[in-house]
């Protein structure tokens, strides 16, 4: 009975301390650090990571198979349109081509011979068929005579058919030798060499890509492509300002403006899918006056400005809070700030508009000069409507300190 009345003395004893606590934490005057409304530029960006790439590039492969003897490029050099780049062994091709020349030379002159039988059934028949009109002989001797006639006629027709044949052939084999011989489809640099001489090029098929030789790249024209996040891409236009960083050129910040949007979600492979349930799509910049020495694959960032606004009424973000209100009977919460006002803090709804770096536009719920607390944030965290506070000065700081040092 003893133990029961001593843990009971001791709860209401810990009720009362807290109780005594909060209300004096109520009545204790915070100090609080304040910034004035004030207008400003706001820019509002996107940021997004990528790689530099050139606008106009081809990836070569091979139409045949074959080992490759003789390669007359190294990565880095300039090749023109029709330049010669490379050689794959088209020996077996040849021979196919003198075999397929020999056949249709030989049917041409098969050809020849059926064009002469052709030409004496016809006249035979001719003659035959005036004899049988006379009734000078049998019409089964005619009827012999024009079967004859018309076996010649199809005789010499199957030699036609067969000399095109035959010249698809030549023209296949001869088309296989030139597709041995690689050129430059357009004038640029080779900025990647993907095999050596003595390597075996691979045909692509639907669940092999081949080998890719070479890539030429027009380094005229050069783009970042990079990721937007879904969240964002709804933002991002054609035709925005961006700023590049390519991590190559730290100290270089060069502009840029978005040439394309991806209107789908980049796909990707089912493990990325698991590690990364967020969706991407594809956006490309293109860069204004880039630096000589940019290179494709290069990794870069972009901030891509979705807006700016001149003389936007604006707070530092960090002074927006969440906070419960009444609203037709019901507790929900709001996002706003405070505000000074006779030494108390009034929660203020308010209605944001862009967002820059550190500061964000407002709407609505203040006006310029307004007294914004900022911090510090542990007293911000717990600052209530209506709490009473005392602005924090430099003037204030510096008595602070020098109290603390006597």
């Amino acid at each position: 009975m003893k133990k029961k009345i001593l843990i009971g003395a001791i709860l209401l004893v810990i009720l009362m301390v807290i109780f005594l606590n909060l209300k004096g934490n109520r009545g204790i005057v915070k100090r609080v650090k304040v910034q004035k409304v004030k207008r400003m530029l706001l820019v509002e960006k996107v940021n997004a990571t990528g790689e530099v790439r050139p606008k106009k590039f081809v990836d070569l492969s091979s139409d045949i198979s074959g080992r490759i003897i003789k390669i007359a490029v190294k990565e880095g050099d300039f090749v023109k349109k029709g330049k010669f780049l490379l050689k794959i062994d088209s020996t077996y091709n040849e021979w196919e081509a003198q075999r397929a020349k020999a056949n249709l030379d030989d049917l041409k002159v098969q050809l020849k011979i059926q064009e002469l039988n052709l030409k004496s059934k016809e006249r035979e028949f001719k003659r035959y068929k005036s004899l049988w009109e006379e009734k000078l002989i049998s019409q089964e001797q005619y009827e012999n005579v024009k079967l004859g006639y018309e076996n010649a006629i199809h005789a010499y027709q199957s030699y036609l058919h067969r000399i095109e044949e035959a010249k698809a052939s030549l023209k296949s084999a001869e088309e296989r030798i030139k597709k041995s011989v690689i050129l430059s489809p357009i004038d640029g640099v080779v900025s990647s060499l993907n095999v050596e001489e003595g390597e075996v090029a691979i045909v692509g098929t639907m669940n092999n890509p081949g080998t890719v030789l070479m890539t030429v790249a027009d380094l005229s024209v050069m783009e970042v492509e990079v990721e937007i996040d879904e969240t964002d891409i709804v933002k991002v236009k054609v035709g925005q300002e961006a700023e590049v960083n390519v991590d190559a050129f730290p100290d270089i910040k060069i502009k840029g403006k978005v040439s394309e949007v991806g209107s789908s979600a980049i796909q990707k492979n089912s493990l990325q899918q698991a590690n990364d349930q967020a969706k991407t799509f594809k956006t490309v910049i293109t860069l204004v006056n880039p630096p000589k020495e940019i290179k494709p694959g290069l990794s870069a960032s972009a901030d891509i400005i979705i807006n700016k606004r001149k003389d936007a009424l604006s707070v530092p973000i960090s002074s927006l809070v969440i906070r419960e209100v009444d609203e037709k009977n019901k507790k929900v919460e709001k996002e706003g700030l405070f505000v000074v006002k006779n030494g108390k803090a009034k929660f203020i709804i308010i209605k944001k508009g862009i967002m820059g770096d550190m500061n964000i536009e407002i709407k609505e719920g203040v006006k310029l000069g307004d007294e914004v607390v900022i911090g510090p944030f542990k007293v911000l965290r717990n600052l209530q409507d209506g709490d009473a506070v005392k602005i924090i000065t430099s003037e204030n700081n510096d008595k602070a300190k020098f109290k603390f040092k006597s």
